[in-house]
C-alpha cells in the first residue's frame, strides 16, 4: 500500500534513460513505481496504481499483454500507451483510455495524467467518449485520410462516439459539464498534433 497522498504512476518501460527520465518528471507531483519490462510490471501493479504509462514493445511480455492483464483485475487504474509504435486499427478494440506516440514532451504526459486522474469523477458514458475519442485522434495523426475512409473498423468507431454522445445528451440533459465538452473538443481539434510530440 501507498504510504503517498500522492496519485500513484507505473511506468512500464523497457529503456532505462527514459525511465529515469520520467521519474524525473514525475516525482514531485506523483508516487512513481517502475518497471522494465511487463512481468515486473505485473508483479508491481495493484489496487494502489491510478495510471500506468505502458510501452507497447518490450522483450518478452509486451505493452498490449500488460494492458490486457490489468484490465482483467478489477481495478480503476487508467492505461496510457506511450509508444514509438504508430497506431493501426487494432487500437480500437484496445482497452487503453489514451495513446502517446514518442517522443513526448514533459507538459504533454503531465497533462494527459492529470486528465485521466480528473476523469474519475466522470461516469462511465464520458469515460467510454474520452477513450474513444481518443483512438479517434491517434490514427487521424497517424493514418491518411483515404485509409480512414476505406477502414469499415474506423467507420465502426465513428458511429461509436456518435451513440455514445447521444445517450450522454440525453443523460446529462440540463447538466452542467463545459470541462469534459472543451476537452473532448480539444482533443478533436488538436489532439493529433499533441499525439505525435510536437512533430
Amino acid at each position: 500500500m501507498s504510504d503517498s497522498d500522492q496519485p500513484t504512476v507505473l511506468v512500464v518501460e523497457d529503456e532505462r534513460a527514459l525511465i529515469e527520465l520520467y521519474v524525473r518528471w514525475l516525482g514531485d507531483e506523483y508516487d512513481v513505481r517502475t518497471a522494465e519490462g511487463g512481468e515486473e510490471a505485473l508483479e508491481k501493479f495493484d489496487g494502489d496504481v491510478d495510471v500506468a504509462l505502458l510501452d507497447r514493445l518490450m522483450p518478452g511480455m509486451s505493452g498490449d499483454e500488460v494492458l490486457e492483464a490489468i484490465r482483467e483485475r478489477d481495478t480503476d487504474c487508467k492505461v496510457t500507451m506511450v509508444t514509438a509504435v504508430e497506431p493501426d486499427f487494432d487500437v480500437i478494440t484496445m482497452g487503453f483510455d489514451d495513446y502517446l506516440t514518442k517522443p513526448v514532451e514533459q507538459e504533454t504526459l503531465l497533462e494527459t495524467i492529470d486528465r485521466l486522474l480528473s476523469r474519475t469523477e466522470y461516469v462511465d458514458l464520458e469515460q467510454e467518449l474520452y477513450a474513444l475519442v481518443s483512438k479517434q485522434a491517434a490514427l487521424e495523426a497517424s493514418k491518411s485520410v483515404e485509409e480512414l475512409q476505406k477502414s469499415e473498423e474506423f467507420a465502426d468507431l465513428e458511429e461509436r462516439i456518435a451513440e455514445v454522445r447521444d445517450r450522454l445528451d440525453e443523460t446529462l440533459a440540463g447538466m452542467q459539464d463545459d470541462e469534459f465538452v472543451a476537452m473532448v473538443r480539444e482533443l478533436e481539434g488538436d489532439g493529433g498534433d499533441e499525439r505525435e510530440g510536437g512533430e
